[in-house]
């Protein structure tokens, strides 16, 4: 009984850390940060995903997750300047191309599915389109475990802790966009 209790307390000191995450900005990843998810974010960053019954229900909690992560970057980096595209934060410190985006949304989403809190998806590396010649654009990548269905996470289209943009892949690669 007393090799259980020693058991809970290390598993107990190895979930009741401070979480950390590399995350890039300044466009192409010019500037690399570091940020720590204290324990108080990581339990709210749980609460998000209470109660997740399906896959369609795991992406809405995915949306809300990104944005509150670029939140908690933003109180420890320049990222909360980024505003949504390239066209309004131009030469700004804390900037975010989609290279950016890409980089940290899934630095964002491989914690979330170490903490365990994706249930009906997997995470896969960043994707790339380039439909158009001056539309080229990278977005974060999960994959729906029971319909093998892929879908980009991308949350370049708005400004910094705002909830990520969620389509199928077949319609990212094809240019979409959310309706603003």
């Amino acid at each position: 009984m007393r090799w259980l209790s020693i058991v809970f307390l290390v598993c107990a000191s190895f979930t009741a850390q401070a979480a950390e995450v590399s995350i890039c900005y300044n466009y192409g990843c010019a500037v690399q940060a570091k940020i720590e998810v204290d324990l108080d974010d990581l339990t709210r960053l749980d609460q998000l995903f209470e109660g997740v019954e399906d896959a369609v229900v795991e992406r809405s909690s995915i949306q809300f997750a990104i944005g509150f992560m670029n939140r908690i970057a933003g109180k420890q980096t320049p990222i909360r300047n980024d505003k949504g595209g390239n066209y309004d934060d131009d030469g700004v410190e804390g900037r975010m191309d989609c290279i950016d985006h890409s980089h940290t949304t899934t630095a964002y989403l491989k914690l979330i599915e170490a903490r365990g809190l994706l249930h009906f998806h997997r995470v896969l590396e960043p994707v790339h389109r380039a439909p158009l010649l001056v539309n080229d654009h990278w977005s974060a990548r999960i994959l729906d475990t029971e319909s093998g269905e892929q879908y980009a996470v991308d949350s370049w289209f708005f400004d910094n802790g705002e909830p990520a943009a969620i389509f199928p892949i077949r319609d990212w690669l094809r240019g979409a966009e959310p309706h603003v």
